[in-house]
């Protein structure tokens, strides 16, 4: 991708501030121009943005050649390469291993034009004060970069947020991207969510976020929303949306989250107890499978077991391999499948509800100015799936991420099953038994993600969460019915071995 733009001083803090919402560690950009063309300005802008402060001291790397910052979003390292003698010298500086562990920005940057770089921005400045020209060439993640940028521009140029100031808030372990937009006392969320990339066939011909039935692409937001919405619940609600491009400017829930809060030693009684009470409310309701959508219909999968059966394939694929440092025998991998093949059906109910999937404290709010169900905010809606109400239960209550006291997930697993005899029949040891199944088959999908991420995208941090998932499993299968999958795991992935760093 290349083209040229003018812009004045301010336009082009902007346009660096705005790049630094897509920025990762492998990326570099290199600034070329004359004295007092603008480089320094795009970058101090640039670092600037990446740590959500625009005071913070952006002193020029000229004499220290290379100037690290830790306390960014990301790390960034800045360098000036206005005094380097000859190119022999880049190799001192280590900016081949900081290329690989930061953002780079470079000033000066002739002598590394040659750079085999495969996400590179290279900026060419020209003139000064209110008229400068950028001559920019983008390649790989910057190009896309560039490209979803100007999307987004475009899709907020047909809103009331045009000139809202945008703000980096998150990007998961997914495709999917969140930023804050403020315009004057008023904020909402942007939703980016491109649709997803078909990742490489796994099963029958089939990817896995097929079998699984992960979101495609931003019309499950918007669809699970609305239908939310209209049932009294808090999710957020869409003031507009591209469902072509993947944008939506969603009400903002604030950021009293759950997990932040138990983290904090908040007192969650009420909190959690308020959001048991959504489960056993939506457990009690009626699910459309086809939702109406902008003159279209978005239709809501099943949980079957096929997707539960890919979930748990994760661990024998992926944590099986990171705990023993081989690959599964198959013998010990069909025995695994035959043991889920057996139980999965059980959880298959006869009047399925809406099951949210990721109904946990990084995606509830505390809203505790609203009244009765909508006191809890429910965001991260997308990969919701017709099954069985224990799963969002045992999501909520054996959280990956946080600990839940298991005296206190008591409590409030029998509040739930209070809540639901109230109102009609219910099956005390059958749900137990769907429970306890569906715990153990988040628990083990949900190492092998862990392990996964690790693996695969160097995500190392989700691995300090293992230990606590796999207390969840072996709660999990103390359940009776689950004795032959115990004998399993007991006999190839102990509890000691499976907690081992």
């Amino acid at each position: 991708m290349q083209f040229t733009r003018r812009f004045s001083q301010t336009q082009l803090e902007s346009f660096a501030a705005e790049l630094a919402l897509f920025a990762r560690p492998g990326m570099v950009i290199l600034l070329m121009g004359d004295l007092g063309s603008g480089k320094s300005t795009f970058a101090r802008a640039f670092i600037r943005a990446l740590g959500d402060d625009p005071d913070l001291e952006v002193p020029s790397p000229t004499f220290t050649l290379v100037q690290s910052y830790d306390e960014t979003r990301i790390p960034v390292s800045h360098a000036d390469l206005y005094r380097l003698g000859s190119a022999a010298e880049l190799d001192e500086l280590g900016l081949d291993d900081l290329a690989k562990e930061s953002v780079l920005a470079v000033e000066w940057p002739e002598k590394m034009l040659d750079w085999p770089v495969a996400d590179r921005l290279l900026v060419e400045l020209s003139g000064s004060g209110a008229a400068r020209e950028a001559s920019i060439t983008a390649t790989g993640a910057w190009a896309q970069a560039l490209a979803r940028n100007q999307a987004i521009t475009d899709f907020l140029a047909g809103t009331r947020w045009a000139d809202a100031k945008r703000r980096f808030l998150e990007g998961d372990a997914s495709f999917r991207r969140y930023e804050t937009l403020h315009m004057g006392s008023e904020a909402a969320i942007l939703m980016d969510m491109p649709a997803r990339p078909d990742g490489p066939p796994v099963k029958d011909g089939k990817p896995y976020s097929a079998i699984a039935h992960l979101a495609e692409d931003i019309r499950a937001v918007i669809a699970v929303n609305t239908v939310l919405l209209a049932q009294g619940y808090s999710a957020p609600r869409a003031e507009a949306f591209d469902l072509t491009h993947g944008f939506a400017v969603m009400e903002d829930l604030g950021r009293s989250v759950f997990g932040r809060m138990l983290q904090q030693g908040h007192d969650m009684r009420e909190p959690m107890g308020a959001a048991v009470t959504v489960l056993a409310d939506m457990a009690g309701r009626d699910w459309p499978r086809d939702v109406p959508l902008d003159g279209g219909t978005y239709r809501v999968p099943s949980y079957d077991v096929e997707a539960q059966l890919i979930e748990v394939d994760l661990l024998p694929s992926w944590f099986w391999p990171h705990v023993k440092g081989s690959e599964i025998p198959q013998a010990a991998r069909q025995e695994f499948e035959a043991l889920w093949t057996e139980l999965l059906p059980l959880t298959q109910p006869e009047k399925p509800v809406w099951v949210l999937r990721d109904y946990h404290s990084p995606n509830l709010l505390w809203l505790p100015e609203r009244e009765g169900l909508k006191r809890v905010g429910i965001i991260d809606t997308q990969d919701c799936l017709l099954g069985h109400p224990a799963y969002d239960l045992a999501s909520l209550l054996q959280d990956a991420r946080v600990d839940i006291d298991f005296d206190f997930a008591d409590v409030l697993y029998d509040r739930y099953c209070a809540l639901r005899a109230a109102h009609t029949h219910f099956d005390h040891a059958g749900f137990a038994v769907a429970y306890a199944i569906l715990g153990a088959q988040r628990a083990t999908k949900i190492l092998g993600i862990f392990a996964r991420l690790s693996k695969r995208d160097g995500k190392h941090g989700y691995l300090r969460h293992i230990p606590r998932v796999s207390r969840y499993l072996e709660r999990n299968l103390a359940h009776p019915r689950l004795s032959g999958l115990k004998r399993w795991f007991d006999t190839h992935l102990p509890a000691a071995r499976r907690e081992q760093p």
